[in-house]
């Protein structure tokens, strides 16, 4: 057999021979993975290399490596979930960098990390300033989590005291000015929906690059030609805003008429319209 043949060959197989023993031993994203863990995916993608290029003649020997260094990571991964100790020898352990604002020095030392280096990671995740840091920990990833201050913190609706719905996944219906029909039918739709949609609009299918479709079925679209401005929904915005009318009508009605029944009336409606956009205004507006 010629020599390009065999090299071929060699690279075919283990292409796919080193797919599956990435399978197994478990796909993860390289900003994710610790030393260990990087260490024995560059191991075996080099071996797999040498044996594909013929600079490990022995086949038999290549693939017995191959499999040391697919096998040995599958127990130390078990082995990782039976004890914490273990897996913290095996993996490292996360450090606390700073506790109660205050930096803990020592624990940066153990990592050969400088003052710099910490600002740095803090910016990344942005905590400008080292003041505003209540903790912060470096996983055995690499990987910097930060938890700001309570008062440094954004405010959440269940800090406001209000109910917000959960969302949806948005569908994207159509791309490249095609109708995705496996996305419409999840989320009980169908392609006269569609059109009936683009051509109230007076847009064309072929025109649009990307239509997406929210939890309220409202149909937001980026079109080719960016020069044709499009309508984005409103639907929830408007209807908020005719509620808001309809209270103020009725307050002004109330106002102006002398009628005492009348005012009463007026007057009863305007705060059960009020009463319903409290309980409106988390759906309609966020």
């Amino acid at each position: 057999m010629e020599k390009w043949i065999e090299i071929l060959l060699r690279s075919i197989g283990l292409f796919f021979i080193t797919f599956l023993m990435i399978k197994i031993i478990g796909q993860r994203q390289i900003s994710k993975v610790t030393p260990f863990q990087f260490v024995y995916y560059t191991t075996i993608s080099v071996l797999a290399a040498l044996i594909s290029v013929n600079m490990i003649p022995n086949l038999a020997f290549g693939m017995i490596a191959l499999g040391v260094w697919t096998i040995i990571p599958i127990i130390f991964e078990y082995v990782s979930l039976k004890s914490k100790v273990l897996h913290d020898m095996i993996y490292g352990k996360e450090k606390i960098l700073i506790r109660n604002g205050k930096i803990m020095e020592e624990n940066m030392n153990q990592l050969k990390l400088t003052g710099e280096e910490l600002l740095k990671e803090l910016r990344s995740k942005n905590a400008f300033n080292l003041a505003d840091v209540e903790f912060a920990i470096m996983e055995s990833t690499g990987e910097l989590n930060v938890l700001l201050k309570a008062d440094k913190q954004p405010i959440t609706s269940c800090d406001m005291g209000r109910v917000v719905p959960s969302q949806k996944v948005p569908q994207t219906i159509i791309l490249d000015g095609n109708i995705l029909d496996e996305p419409l039918s999840t989320i009980g739709l169908n392609r006269n929906w569609v059109k009936l949609q683009l051509d109230g609009q007076g847009i064309s299918l072929d025109n649009v690059f990307l239509g997406q479709v929210d939890d309220d079925l409202e149909l937001y679209l980026d079109l080719f030609d960016d020069a044709i401005q499009v309508a984005q929904p409103k639907v929830k915005q408007l209807l908020y805003a005719n509620l808001q009318k309809c209270e103020a009508d009725l307050l002004s009605f109330f106002i102006e008429t002398n009628d005492e029944k009348t005012k009463k009336i007026y007057l009863y409606n305007s705060l059960q319209i009020k009463e319903l956009l409290n309980k409106l205004e988390p759906y309609l507006l966020h």
